[in-house]
């Protein structure tokens, strides 16, 4: 019985580590051998846009910017045919302003502007909605969206 429970703890001690399961919702640092759950991008390497789905059974999805985030937050049951949205306890971008993790539903997001990330033309997301405004201005944006304003189609205007 016991080794079962050193088994036990080693293995989420595994989990933890390599960020396939989330502590409280917190925000998890990708490791090196996380993938875009969308495009298969690891992302450890691009830090400035990491974005994350947690769960909440636990587990979570990391990816290498906000859209690719809205992609599979869109389409759920293609990438994670066990998971509905309702599943999702929280959703972390990455501010472009502060690099910290941010709420995503809460977050700005700017469409349309001079700045690209991984995967080529991104939604830019901002905590502060004035900070949004100015980037928008600096970076010739076209617009300010909230999280539901994020649609499918916008998103394949991006790509």
């Amino acid at each position: 019985m016991k080794i079962a429970h050193i088994l036990i703890v080693i293995a989420l001690g595994l989990l933890l580590a390599t960020g396939a399961l989330a502590v409280g919702g917190k925000p998890v640092k990708p490791g090196g051998k996380d993938k875009c759950q969308v495009c298969g991008m690891f992302v450890a390497k691009y830090p400035d846009f990491a974005a994350q789905v947690h769960f909440k059974n636990g587990t979570l999805a990391h990816f290498d910017g906000a859209k690719d985030l809205f992609k599979y937050y869109h389409q759920i049951g293609r990438y994670n045919p066990k998971a509905t949205s309702k599943d999702i306890s929280a959703l972390y971008v990455t501010d472009y302003y502060t690099l910290t993790p941010i709420d995503g539903f809460t977050a700005t997001y700017i469409v349309g502007s001079d700045v690209f990330g991984p995967m080529g033309r991104e939604l830019i997301p901002f905590a502060k909605a004035k900070d949004a405004q100015e980037f928008l201005k600096d970076h010739k944006g076209k617009k300010s969206l909230s999280f539901k304003e994020v649609t499918s189609a916008l998103l394949k205007e991006l790509d």
